[in-house]
């Protein structure tokens, strides 16, 4: 059996109700489990991005991404590792201030993650950590283990490919020209 890899998923569509629902169908009927899901309104006016990470293998991932390229609201879609892509995610951490505060090893667990306070109240305050998903995983057990940490959240992963062009904005030039011949 082949080893499963964590893929990334890039799918753009037309900003329309009931598209993700369609997508994540086609998920569910091949009982892959979606590791993160972030959706945005992409650079392309009235087109959206769907980011999307699955653990599978690279023949289903084809099939997956051939199957969500047939619903007539998709434009494109296209999946990466982690090799093609510049990826991310965001992460909020809501600490207790007074055991923030009194705990020293806590502000140099912050500071060696280069994570950033953007909150801070007598009550509780907000660390903010931009980064890859094992720094964003590490600093929450780090933090965890000072038993500072009231709250935590992350974003799910946005990313953009590392060739030098959008290749939805090409296919979308090469649509418009070949409309403007038929005319």
């Amino acid at each position: 059996m082949e080893n499963k890899t964590l893929y990334t998923i890039i799918i753009h569509s037309e900003n329309i109700a009931g598209v993700l629902n369609q997508i994540t169908a086609v998920f569910t009927r091949r009982q892959i489990n979606i590791e993160s899901l972030n959706v945005s309104a992409s650079s392309i006016s009235g087109v959206h991005k769907y980011t999307i990470t699955c653990l599978t293998t690279r023949d289903v991932v084809e099939k997956v991404v051939k199957q969500i390229e047939k619903k007539l609201d998709v434009i494109q879609a296209h999946f990466f590792t982690d090799k093609d892509i510049f990826q991310r995610e965001v992460a909020m951490y809501k600490v207790s201030t007074p055991e923030f505060q009194n705990n020293p090893e806590a502000s140099k667990i912050v500071r060696r993650y280069s994570a950033h306070i953007v909150e801070l109240n007598p009550v509780f305050s907000i660390i903010e950590k931009v980064g890859m998903s094992d720094e964003i995983t590490f600093l929450y057990e780090d933090l965890k283990k000072q038993n500072c940490v009231l709250q935590f959240v992350r974003s799910g992963r946005i990313a953009v490919s590392t060739s030098c062009f959008e290749r939805v904005n090409e296919y979308l030039a090469h649509r418009e020209e070949k409309y403007r011949k038929e005319l």
